[in-house]
């Protein structure tokens, strides 16, 4: 297991990997905003950012496990956002990836999410883990 703490200055985990990874799923935040579908109570699933789509079978892996265990969430895309996935397949990192988060209003403020979008993303979590730990 990798944990970074980089991506807001844009290198994240774009060396030091250990072996064997063959997904990679970062765990941030969804941004709140007018024209995106996320709220502060939802778990945000990321699509696409400012380097390009996320993997599309883990992404939709990652959809399909929300749904099936009925959870609030959405799918956006973040123009003007990335990730330390993003910043790991620009090094040339060649395994799948995606991007998780609870939904987050006031980003770079007064940064707040609801406890059932922190619950939500525990359960997504943890659902999919169990789901391939063998």
């Amino acid at each position: 297991m990798m944990f970074t703490t980089y991506e807001e200055v844009g290198h994240g985990a774009s060396s030091g990997h250990p072996s064997g990874i063959k997904d990679m799923i970062a765990v941030d935040m969804g941004v709140v905003y007018d024209d995106l579908k996320t709220n502060d109570r939802m778990v945000s699933i990321c699509a696409k950012d400012s380097s390009g789509p996320y993997n599309f079978d883990l992404t939709n892996d990652l959809i399909n496990t929300a749904k099936n265990i009925g959870l609030d969430f959405a799918v956006d895309i973040y123009p003007f956002y990335g990730s330390d996935a993003s910043a790991a397949m620009t090094s040339f990192y060649d395994y799948r990836h995606a991007l998780l988060g609870c939904g987050i209003s006031a980003s770079h403020g007064y940064e707040r999410c609801h406890e059932k979008a922190l619950m939500g993303l525990f359960s997504l979590l943890k659902t999919y883990v169990e789901k391939y730990k063998n």
